[in-house]
């Protein structure tokens, strides 16, 4: 059931975000300016942004790390709350992400008029970051190298990278914010929901380097 969730979540990003590309009135109506939300209360934005993306190449970055790891989170979640709250919490996860992890954005760039950011990063971030929690030591790879490390290696040198570019003044046009909160707010809510897995964490990490 689950599985048909992420199926039905990229299908319904991708048809939104390829949609897009040839309406620019949705794009400017959907895409995530903190200065407008404030000004018209437009809140909606802070969904609406998370299924929007700027090209073929970023849709599919995101699409394909989304669905390739968020299964140890999916089952996870199923397992311990049965088949439809998990599918509920699994969905507050990704969504959560996508609304939480532009919260510092809106107030860092409310006044900026010409700000704008779009993409699902922010839920990504949550899954792959509560997977990680889950699974710390299964392998993930660093793209583009074809070079695989544990997850939580991984998850440090992706989260130290993310607040280092979100605290540079030159913008790379990357909002490292959403990437960083996102990923901060998968670990959080996987432990208030499944507190015995920070636990299980710490132990899998002393296993895998015993």
């Amino acid at each position: 059931m689950q599985f048909d969730a992420v199926l039905i979540l990229i299908g319904v990003t991708c048809a939104v975000s390829m949609y897009a590309w040839s309406n620019p009135g949705l794009t400017e109506s959907w895409i995530m300016s903190p200065y407008l939300v404030r000004k018209r209360n437009e809140w909606y934005r802070f969904i609406t942004s998370g299924f929007l993306h700027a090209d073929i190449s970023h849709l599919a970055f995101n699409m394909l790390a989304f669905y390739s790891l968020s299964r140890p989170a999916r089952y996870f979640y199923a397992d311990a709350f049965g088949p439809t709250n998990g599918l509920l919490l699994f969905l507050l996860l990704y969504l959560g992400g996508i609304v939480v992890s532009d919260i510092p954005t809106y107030f860092k760039h409310r006044d900026d008029y010409d700000y704008r950011s779009l993409g699902a990063s922010g839920g990504v971030s949550s899954v792959i970051f509560a997977s990680i929690l889950l699974m710390p030591t299964a392998k993930l790879m660093i793209f583009p190298l074809p070079l695989e490390i544990p997850g939580f290696i991984w998850g440090a040198i992706y989260l130290a990278y993310s607040y280092y570019q979100s605290r540079r003044i030159a913008a790379d046009g990357i909002n490292h914010d959403a990437h960083f909160y996102g990923a901060l707010y998968g670990i959080v809510l996987t432990i208030i929901m499944l507190p015995q897995s920070i636990l299980n964490f710490f132990l899998q990490i002393r296993q895998f380097l015993a």
